[in-house]
Order: structure tokens, then sequence, then C-alpha cells
């Protein structure tokens, strides 16, 4: 009792919060949703998969900066990580799925990464005697696209990276952060990383113009993309021109690549750039690889996370 107490203390007094384990689902959901998330029948053409693009060994996301999708085509933004994505606020770079669920209909449409209809999938997948068989086990109503979805959801829900040496340290493992890790959590905390960056996902609850205090975009030098626009393709508002959701840095260690543009291929540029753009420093390299520390130390655990190669 009195070590939870103490733990309460500890929690009480930080912006970042444990990642919660991940809440139970109903097992044959779950069996099914991992089938079809690595199911290429999903793809207009039978080749690409929700792991084609969401590599669950690495980082739960794409290790390229931009997915490939049916017929060679290329996307248009970073593909994000599965990993963790039940704690999100809102899915997707531009927050236009409100959850898991009506996440899927985005790959699924896209023509630049399944490129499909919900008509085609059903009638492939309901041509496949067994996976009938497992939907019918679960749903009155079969194969359904509304069922793919929750199938989909329920596997995504487990995957939730958990006892990290941050959330160790939390739990009053002293020991569980490097020296080099605590002091980039206090330059963390002393910078303003943490206005936006808290929680248990660190990240992945709030949206936020990217290019605060100077406009990244023009100073970036490319031209201005659709997908640039963040928030505004979703509600037209000119005021969310620019505007993301911020990513959560749970997985940002392992990342080859960083934003929505993939502007970044390291995580101490990302930073740098983050101080410049957001908070209007620049921020000595010192201080840049003890955040770089602080934020490798968030990685967590999961099985099917089996290369843990971070930056």
């Amino acid at each position: 009792m009195l070590s939870w107490l103490c733990c309460s203390v500890v929690w009480a007094n930080q912006a970042i919060l444990p990642v919660p384990a991940a809440e139970p689902q109903p097992q044959t959901l779950v069996r099914l949703g991992d089938q079809l998330f690595h199911d290429t029948r999903l793809s207009a053409d039978n080749t690409i998969s929700c792991a084609s693009c969401h590599d669950l060994s690495l980082n739960g996301a794409d290790r390229r900066p931009f997915s490939v999708g049916v017929g060679g085509a290329l996307g248009h933004i970073r593909a994000p990580s599965v990993y963790n994505s039940v704690l999100n606020h809102a899915q997707f770079w531009d927050g236009s799925a409100a959850d898991l669920e009506s996440q899927v209909d985005g790959p699924i449409h896209n023509p630049v990464e399944m490129a499909t209809n919900w008509e085609s999938v059903i009638l492939k997948l309901s041509q496949d005697p067994l996976i009938t068989q497992k939907f019918n086990a679960h749903f009155r109503d079969g194969i359904t696209a509304d069922n793919i979805r929750q199938a989909l959801a329920a596997f995504q829900r487990t995957l939730v990276l958990t006892d990290s040496p941050f959330d160790r340290w939390l739990a009053g493992d002293s020991d569980a952060l490097t020296a080099e890790q605590q002091r980039g959590y206090q330059q963390f905390r002393n910078y303003g990383c943490i206005s936006c960056h808290q929680g248990a996902n660190v990240g992945g609850n709030m949206f936020a113009r990217m290019g605060s205090l100077e406009n990244y975009f023009i100073l970036k030098g490319d031209a201005i993309t659709e997908a640039d626009l963040g928030r505004f393709n979703v509600t037209g508002q000119a005021h969310h021109r620019y505007v993301f959701k911020v990513p959560g840095l749970r997985t940002a260690a392992l990342n080859s690549f960083f934003f929505h543009d993939s502007s970044a291929s390291s995580l101490e540029e990302a930073i740098e750039i983050m101080a410049r753009f957001q908070l209007g420093r620049e921020m000595p390299t010192e201080h840049t690889r003890e955040i770089a520390a602080f934020i490798r130390s968030l990685t967590g655990q999961h099985p099917r996370l089996t290369h843990q190669e971070q930056q």
C-alpha cells in the first residue's frame, strides 16, 4: 500500500503518465483482426496489407519516408506508428478519423494506398470459406465493412508498448534511467516540449501548428503540398492551415524519419527543428543529446516489436 502511495505521488508530479496496459479484447476478434491486418486482399491488386506500411517488428510504421501503395504509388505523408495508436485522441496526422474503427476507411479508399472499396473487399473475403467461418463465429451478420473495422480495431488496441525504462522510473525504480536521460527529461520540461508532449503517449492528445514561432514551410524551401495543409483539409478553416495532431513520442526513437513530411532523418535533427520552429530557441548540442537520450527511454516492450533499432 505504501509503495502504491509513493508511486501515486511521483505520477501526480509528472505531466507524463505511465502507459496503461492494453484493455482486454475478445481473443477471437483479436486473432481475426491480426489476420486481416496482414491480409493483402484488403487492397485492389492483392499486394498491400496494413502490415506493408506498419511493420510491427520494427516500429509499427514504415522505414521509408513515404509508403508505397497499390501499383507502386507513393504516399504523400509519413505513415504513423500503430503502436499506442489507441492512446491518441484522434487518428491520422490531420485527426480526420475519430477512432480506430473509422480510421480503417482511410487506407481502404485512398488511391495511393489500398485503392479499393468495401464491396470489393467483402466479395474477395467471402470467397474464402475459412475466414468466412471465423466472421460467422463472432458476428451474426458475417463479413461486413463494420465487422472488418471492429476486428482490425480490436487487434490494434492490443498494440500497446509498456514497461519502458521511463515508466519503470516513474514507478519508483531510480536506476531505470541513466543520469543523461534524467537530465534530458529535465531539459524536456525546461524548454517547454512538455506543453505539447505529455500524457501517457507523450503526445497524441492535441493539435498544434507546425511552425508556431517561425514559418517552417517557407523556410524549408519545398513547394507546399496538400498534405502540408494538415487539419485545414478536414475543417476548411483558415486557422487550421499547417495544424497537425501532435505525435506521441513513445515510438519516436524507433523512427527512421520524422514529422508528417519525413523532413528530418534523425532524432537529434528533429529535436533541433522543434526547438527552432516551435519554441523559438537555438538548442545547444549537449541539450539536444540529453533530450534524445530521454526520448529513447520512452520506448516500451511488445511481443511483436522484435527489432528495437533505436536512433
